[in-house]
């Protein structure tokens, strides 16, 4: 049994099982991405339930776990927590629907359904920090981000549409190894770089365009996250200062960051600096957020977080700026927190690009 899966398994009370169907915690448990299947987890033991579409690719990949071929898949539920004594299960309340919970409460014969979210808090603690296969499975998405963003620069050009980048972009991620995109990329310019998540659209790039670019690709069910914003020709006086603010924001948060900091004093130096430079109300979300199995997951960098960072957590660091029917401008890098600090794993040039 993996050590982190056995790590978990410790924290279930007997007689108790935690059932879940995310893709993402069935993934972190079993190492199959999937999107029917359901994981019993138990002091003792792991059940993966599949129906025939799914079987012999778990079978042949899924690890850890007894592989179970289900017909009726509250049958298989009820029989094997009859078979391992259990009274109690918790669910996943943070991701199944309301009637999911109350199928469960009514299809499990003599079994109590907690409403409890021991589930969610145990799977973002254990989550939330990255064993050293994770962060290289990260590392490498991010290898293949980087050389997307130094493809993209010899492309951008007046004349060229949003639509048109994005598609060359995630072309080109995909060839070079990527197993998706982390998620639908951003890539806007001008007056859409003010949208903090713009759709691409058929709009041309122009001469004095800033151009945003936030994507991402996937290495081995793990993400990577970065945004980097250029310049199309010179870009004037404000757009400058609007930039190197953001920038310098980003690196006084990246100063502070180390295991201990306070996920929200961490955005509060990135903030503070930005309203402090005359852009009040300019940077509406928070500086950054958890990355892995999914593109966001704990922990967040943002005001009402409290938490402290640990090493081993993989977050963005990703300030911003936003002129509402001007422009905006955004940095991202993704970092692994670390006993002394952090490591930076995004390597693409950060100071203005101006093609």
């Amino acid at each position: 049994m993996s050590d982190h899966i056995s790590k978990i398994q410790s924290e279930i009370p007997q007689n108790s099982a935690v059932i879940l169907e995310s893709p993402s915690n069935t993934f972190y448990v079993t190492g199959l991405k999937d999107s029917e299947g359901t994981v019993i987890l138990m002091p003792n033991k792991v059940c993966f339930l599949l129906d025939f579409r799914y079987f012999e690719a778990a079978v042949n990949t899924a690890k850890d776990c007894e592989v179970v071929l289900f017909d009726d898949l509250f049958q298989s539920i009820n029989e094997i927590l009859k078979a391992n004594n259990v009274k109690t299960v918790y669910t996943e309340n943070d991701y199944i629907s309301l009637s999911r919970y109350n199928a469960y409460k009514q299809k499990l014969d003599g079994i109590v359904v907690s409403d409890e979210a021991f589930a969610t808090r145990l799977f973002k603690k254990h989550r939330e920090c990255k064993s050293s296969c994770e962060i290289e499975k990260i590392k490498a998405a991010q290898k293949i981000t980087d050389k997307t963003f130094d493809y993209i620069l010899g492309k951008i050009a007046p004349g060229k549409t949003e639509i048109e980048l994005m598609l060359d972009m995630e072309f080109y991620l995909r060839k070079q190894g990527s197993e998706g995109v982390s998620f639908p990329f951003i890539v806007v310019s001008g007056k859409n770089t003010s949208l903090p998540h713009g759709v691409p659209t058929a709009k041309s790039i122009e001469k004095g365009d800033f151009v945003t670019m936030d994507f991402g690709a996937v290495s081995g069910g793990y993400h990577s996250d970065m945004t980097r914003t250029v310049a199309v020709g010179k870009p004037t006086q404000e757009q400058i200062k609007v930039y190197n603010t953001v920038l310098y924001a980003q690196q006084k948060a990246l100063d502070t960051i180390k295991s201990g900091s306070k996920c929200c004093d961490v955005d509060k130096v990135a903030r503070d600096y930005i309203y402090a430079n005359g852009f009040k109300g300019c940077f509406g979300h928070g500086l950054g957020h958890g990355v892995g199995i999914d593109i966001h997951e704990a922990p967040s960098l943002s005001p009402r977080y409290q938490d402290a960072l640990k090493p081993g957590m993989v977050v963005t660091v990703e300030p911003g700026i936003y002129l509402q029917n001007k422009f905006g401008v955004r940095i991202e890098d993704t970092v692994v927190i670390t006993d002394n600090g952090y490591e930076n794993i995004t390597k693409s040039k950060k100071e203005l690009i101006i093609l």
